[in-house]
């Protein structure tokens, strides 16, 4: 049910249209759609993937986004119950999931979307703890040593500043210096969102799956004809789906290079 509203989102935000009103419509026909053809996955299987009133097909990111978002809860409780925590991942993976599709649609990355959720993950941060990250070591540079939920509000808020002020720097020097836009704003106030969600470690384990999963993608549609060097890349889609692997696999990932790095 919560991805078929995430469709919404995906559909009419990039648009500028209310996800209130009006009722559900075909985007092809205009048709309204009956509460008995609007039931998540079901209502796509039976009418085989075609819109009631003017048979054409419905696209098929509907049911695919209603299944993820579907899975991704039950993976998330799953791996940590239900609480505060289940309920912040919950929050960022449907985001993430409406992120990616509206980059990858539109080349959009819509504000309520992003700057909704830098607020929303400094606000979970004070009640489920991140790793301490570089918040950790710069308060004991200080000498300072206060509770736990104060050292991850901080992580929070420095990864935000951190990761969102260091990609809108590189993105202005690109800019300026080749005088063509190489990183949009919505790319770096989606890497904020994702270090105030999950701190500064995942979050620079996001970007760096994301650039290495954008350039090899890049470098194959090239080589395959379909695109050119300088077409744009939806990076938003790329650091969203990380973004949203992370949340199942950079725990693992991030302890075992730890137990690498200390022996």
């Amino acid at each position: 049910m919560v991805g078929s509203f995430l469709n919404v989102c995906i559909h009419r935000w990039p648009i500028g249209q209310s996800v209130v009103a009006p009722r559900s419509r075909c985007p092809r026909c205009s048709g309204r759609i009956a509460w008995y053809d609007n039931i998540p996955v079901l209502s796509f299987v039976m009418l085989r993937g075609r819109c009631r009133n003017c048979r054409r097909r419905i696209a098929w990111r509907y049911p695919v986004v209603e299944l993820l978002n579907g899975f991704a809860y039950a993976m998330i409780v799953t791996q940590v119950g239900i609480g505060a925590e289940a309920w912040k991942l919950a929050i960022l993976a449907s985001m993430m999931l409406i992120l990616f599709f509206t980059d990858l649609e539109h080349f959009i990355l819509p504000d309520r979307v992003t700057l909704t959720g830098i607020a929303t993950g400094i606000a979970f941060s004070w009640f489920v703890a991140l790793r301490p990250g570089i918040a950790g070591e710069v308060l004991q540079s200080f000498g300072s040593f206060p509770p736990p939920g104060v050292v991850s509000l901080t992580e929070s808020i420095l990864g935000a500043s951190l990761f969102g002020g260091v990609l809108f720097l590189i993105g202005e020097i690109y800019y300026r210096l080749r005088c063509v836009e190489g990183l949009g704003l919505g790319d770096v106030k989606l890497v904020a969102m994702i270090a105030a969600f999950q701190g500064t470690s995942e979050a620079l384990l996001v970007l760096l799956a994301a650039c290495l999963l954008a350039t090899i993608c890049g470098s194959l549609a090239v080589l395959a004809g379909g695109k050119q060097w300088r077409d744009p890349l939806p990076l938003g889609s790329y650091l969203a789906g990380a973004a949203l692997a992370c949340i199942f696999v950079a725990g693992a990932i991030l302890n075992r290079y730890w137990e690498f790095v200390l022996g």
